[in-house]
């Protein structure tokens, strides 16, 4: 990356820090910098304990969480499950609070930054690609089948929103997940593509355009451009219609801000995102699976396509949350019980 390149993502990060510095205090007040609630503050013998991780994965270095059972031994076996974030999530957010609540339930669980996002490295920052997310996922099992106390032949997988999607891919090659489970899955080329509940498909060919002058510019030495919000008002998030979009603002932005989360992506992932697809090959998926999603999200029509079309899943079951949205999934304690004990008792039956 050149200098000038470097002055302008600095810039950006120092602006979009700035503008939302005043929302970080749970990350600054918790050691971990987690900030969901009831998460962990200190590594106590007998309890779930967290051990933060790095690991190269195509020369770049990961930053991950991994979540312990309590009472670890690591002489004995354990099963363990991936997790994977949401799309502009980062590990100290929902992922961990999964993550906490499954190795509470006895799992090993591990849950890394994505490449290029996050506390994990990659240049340029916040670039967002199908083929890089998906690898974070194999990366994630490539780590955790090596840690101690991992039984191997039990290893699950479960992703969030781009994450679940994400995990869709995954677990088409990758068997070395016996069950995979997404919650509130969000289908990241569909959306980028048609837009969100395809409101955008009048506009493809523009989008690809600009996409496709990005990367030109990002070739020739250029500024690096970017897509989506890097901070938003109060009033603006008041006008927002739309539930996902109204409500994740409100969690990424204010109640469940952290610095190293942001909704910007380079405009010239676009490229890729905008001609991907969660549910392309998804007949490879012969694993478990079992998809969650609330009975009142906006985003649940991307459930109920991968579901369908996911025809050679073993014992796949759809399970719904009465009355949840998509991002009420993430933090909502009756939500995330309900999530929580389904998917215990879907991995203690399939792994």
């Amino acid at each position: 990356m050149n200098a000038i390149k470097k002055i302008i993502l600095t810039m950006s990060i120092i602006s979009v820090y700035t503008a939302n510095a005043q929302y970080h205090q749970k990350a600054e007040e918790n050691p971990f910098s987690l900030v969901y609630d009831g998460a962990i503050i200190e590594n106590v013998k007998g309890k779930v304990n967290i051990y933060p991780v790095t690991y190269k994965l195509n020369g770049i270095d990961i930053a991950a969480n991994v979540y312990t059972p309590a009472n670890y031994d690591a002489s004995k076996k354990y099963p363990a499950i991936t997790i994977a974030h949401p799309n502009g999530g980062i590990k100290e957010q929902t992922a961990g609070l999964y993550a906490q609540k499954l190795a509470e339930a006895g799992y090993i669980t591990i849950t890394a930054d994505a490449s290029y996002q996050g506390a994990s490295g990659g240049e340029p920052r916040h670039t967002d690609k199908p083929q890089f997310r998906t690898e974070d996922i194999h990366g994630m099992a490539d780590f955790i089948s090596q840690y101690p106390g991992v039984n191997t032949s039990r290893i699950g997988a479960l992703g969030i929103c781009g994450g679940g999607g994400y995990t869709l891919k995954a677990v088409q090659s990758d068997k070395r997940f016996k069950a995979v489970a997404t919650l509130s899955m969000f289908n990241s080329g569909l959306v980028r593509r048609n837009g969100f509940q395809n409101s955008q498909i009048g506009t493809i060919q523009e989008r690809l355009k600009n996409a496709s002058d990005a990367r030109q510019q990002e070739a020739e030495g250029g500024e690096i451009l970017y897509s989506g919000v890097a901070s938003i008002t109060d009033e603006e998030i008041a006008k927002t219609t739309t539930d996902l979009y109204r409500e994740g603002y409100e969690y990424y932005y204010r109640t469940h801000a952290h610095p190293n989360s942001t909704f910007l992506y380079t405009t010239s992932s676009l490229m890729d995102l905008m001609t991907w697809d969660a549910t392309d090959q998804i007949e490879l998926i012969n694993q478990p699976l079992l998809m969650i999603a609330g009975s009142k999200a906006d985003t649940k029509y991307m459930t109920d396509e991968a579901f369908i079309k996911a025809t050679n899943a073993k014992n796949k079951e759809l399970f719904l949350i009465d009355g949840a949205t998509h991002i009420q999934t993430y933090w909502k304690p009756e939500y995330v019980n309900q999530a929580v004990n389904k998917l215990v008792s879907f991995y203690q039956t399939n792994l």
